[in-house]
């Protein structure tokens, strides 16, 4: 008998069990590496409805105390990451471009997100959208 495993929403092309989703929960939980592996985690979060991770991974500095809701019926359709940089030795970078489509229409956000390491675990502190 073969499991099934469902592909992680982050484009990288790994099952979610190997990518995300180790981030999401279990005896990893809250530990992504780095800055760009914590922003595709957070877009996968987005993708699959975790709000809490989202809210955990936000550096308390910016948190919001509630999430907006997503409208319903928008659907997550990819993730293209365009750079990463290391803006010193505990910041970083990740622009990225996230897909998404809502009643028919095609969406895309553009943001400039910033990272902070903080007693060794990577926190999103805010995006610029482009």
């Amino acid at each position: 008998m073969s499991t099934v495993q469902t592909a992680c929403p982050c484009d990288l092309g790994l099952p979610l069990s190997a990518c995300c989703g180790r981030w999401h929960e279990g005896p990893q939980h809250l530990q992504a590496p780095d800055a760009p592996t914590l922003m595709r985690s957070r877009y996968s979060a987005y993708a699959l409805g975790h709000w809490a991770y989202i809210l955990d991974t936000w550096h308390p500095s910016t948190r919001p105390a509630t999430l907006e809701a997503l409208p319903e019926g928008l659907k997550w359709l990819g993730l293209q990451v365009k750079r990463t940089a290391v803006t010193g030795p505990t910041t970083a970078e990740v622009e990225f471009v996230a897909r998404s489509k809502l009643a028919g229409q095609a969406h895309r956000m553009h943001e400039l997100s910033r990272f902070v390491l903080e007693a060794g675990r990577w926190w999103y502190v805010d995006g610029q959208v482009r």
